[in-house]
């Protein structure tokens, strides 16, 4: 079993992510912007019997992250497992998307992705063994009417990936991603009524994924039995992007 850390675990597809992990044996740690909500999840990783840790820092911030991860390793040991996660939703038109709301999605969904990628990949390496899963969206694959920054940087963090599994895989380091449909979380739920509606009515499955759905998908990921997965973004997404 590994140590993993989770980004944005306090909540929605990152708690599930680190729930599923803890239940399948790794050691977790938790992150979020708050330390009080990653706790919450920790605590539910106790009750069921696991082990966890919660970190606050924020994604974006360069000393935060190295502290972070400086602050596991002590702990626990160095991440072999990272699943970068954290991230926020935001919605409006593109003439009304200000500079400073484009530079923040990118700051915590891109910018946040090369930190903590860079703060973890150095100890893979040297052990020759590691996971990084990106969590993308379907929406970097399709694009979304109103999302225009937020498809943007999940279509980086998409080439990202594909470009990081060209330059480590064959030294031990498996780099994958996950492109989530709409899932039933507060990110989704923040969203208007009427694009809730029209969505669901475009899915084949006629609904939303679950959390716990997803956290499923990433569990496959580090497994052994993905072993031949390199730089693929899979798609828990109802049917919405078929490749």
């Amino acid at each position: 079993m590994m140590i993993a850390l989770v980004t944005g675990a306090g909540s929605g597809i990152g708690a599930a992510i680190a729930q599923r992990l803890a239940a399948d044996g790794h050691t977790v740690a938790v992150n979020d912007l708050s330390l009080e909500v990653a706790k919450t999840t920790v605590a539910q990783i106790h009750a069921a019997g696991g082990v966890a840790g919660a970190y606050a820092a924020d994604v974006s911030d360069e000393a935060e992250v190295n502290a972070m991860v400086a602050t596991i390793t002590e702990d626990f040991g160095a991440p072999e497992i990272l699943v970068n996660n954290a991230g926020f939703g935001h919605q409006a038109p593109f003439t009304e998307i200000t500079p400073e709301m484009f530079d923040k999605i990118f700051a915590v969904h891109v910018r946040g992705n090369y930190l903590c990628t860079r703060a973890c990949l150095p100890a893979m390496l040297a052990k020759g063994q590691g996971h990084i899963v990106n969590i993308a969206s379907q929406l970097g694959q399709i694009g979304g009417v109103e999302l225009t920054h937020y498809a943007g940087a999940k279509a980086a963090v998409i080439g990202m990936t594909k470009s990081l599994a060209r330059e480590v895989s064959a030294k031990g380091v498996r780099v994958n991603a996950v492109a989530p449909g709409p899932i039933n979380t507060p990110l989704v739920e923040a969203l208007s009524e009427d694009w809730k509606t029209a969505k669901r009515a475009e899915l084949p499955l006629g609904r939303f994924g679950s959390p716990a759905e997803v956290g499923g998908v990433v569990s496959f990921l580090v497994s052994d039995d993905a072993a031949l997965f390199v730089g693929q973004t899979l798609g828990p997404n109802s049917g919405d992007v078929m490749l």
